[in-house]
């Protein structure tokens, strides 16, 4: 795991872990004592692809560094229902103090890299990336791009600083002042960093031939039809990477594949996946005898 990514897992559990403990958990403190150990297990509740069990071992070990987190998957591993996907071991306190945030980490960021092995099954068969976008979490937009890539998407920008993307609220003001759609791509092409190359949002046939005619690298087709799109990719004949958005869903993802773009754009991916279900059961270890093999969720 690469430290960018360590450094926003870090924050995220911080900032979690504040959210639900400002002031310690009063039920478990009053109940358990210090000394009790407990072993649980961590369960998918439904198929998916497993993402945010680094993050779920950095809630436990961030309350406990004692603690004892056995993944038994790796991150963007496909599961079973029922599957247990890791085992920790520990203090009760602390178990039970995690509980709720290593979890829910876990049911959203499996949320989305299930979504997103499901686009990637859904346009098999055609050479097409499948890309998240700014539609996040405030907060947790490095977490939940990693659970896209770990589904098998592509990270499109992690923010404005990534790439030059003129969209249509850009347009909107610029045209206002008399500026044409080619005069605004070639003033970003020849302002531009070398390192950058310049994508448009265009909405209309006309508005691909004027990118066109301005030489941009890229074009982001939004909100058309699947047969306005295939138009836009004959026009293009290869000369821009053409890229569609808007209003993707599994329903329709497969037919905007086949009207031959290079990637797609999926909101969804992040802004309406649901959440997986995990539960945590165990047995507090101090009580084996007296339970003989009882379960107890905690």
């Amino acid at each position: 795991m690469d430290s960018f990514l360590c450094f926003h897992i870090d924050r995220a559990v911080q900032d979690a872990l504040q959210e639900d403990l400002p002031a310690g958990d009063i039920t478990t403190e009053l109940l358990f004592p210090n000394d009790w150990t407990a072993e649980a297990s961590i369960v998918a509740k439904t198929a998916c692809v497993v993402a945010g069990l680094q993050v779920a071992r950095a809630v436990f070990t961030r309350l406990d560094n004692s603690v004892s987190f056995l993944a038994h998957h790796p991150d963007g591993a496909s599961v079973k229902e029922g599957t247990r996907v890791a085992t920790v071991t520990g203090r009760v306190k602390p178990l039970l103090m995690a509980e709720r945030t290593a979890l829910n980490f876990l049911q959203r960021l499996s949320g989305i890299a299930t979504l997103t092995a499901q686009c990637r099954q859904a346009v098999r068969g055609y050479p097409v990336a499948i890309l998240d976008t700014r539609k996040t979490t405030p907060g947790l937009r490095i977490l939940e791009k990693w659970a896209v890539s770990l589904g098998g998407g592509v990270n499109h920008r992690c923010s404005l600083s990534d790439g030059i993307l003129i969209k249509d609220t850009h347009l909107a003001f610029l045209t206002a002042r008399g500026q044409t759609l080619r005069q605004i791509c070639q003033l970003a092409k020849e302002k531009a960093p070398h390192r950058f190359r310049v994508e448009v949002e265009v909405e209309t046939l006309e508005q691909v031939q004027q990118a066109l005619e301005a030489g941009v690298e890229s074009i982001l087709l939004d909100n058309m039809s699947p047969a306005v799109v295939r138009e836009a990719v004959q026009l293009v004949k290869g000369r821009a990477y053409v890229e569609v958005s808007g209003g993707i869903t599994l329903a329709n993802i497969r037919e905007m594949a086949q009207a031959g773009v290079n990637a797609i754009s999926v909101g969804a991916l992040t802004h309406s996946a649901p959440f997986i279900d995990f539960a945590m059961e165990g047995t507090p270890l101090s009580l084996n005898e007296r339970l003989a093999g009882e379960t107890q969720t905690l």
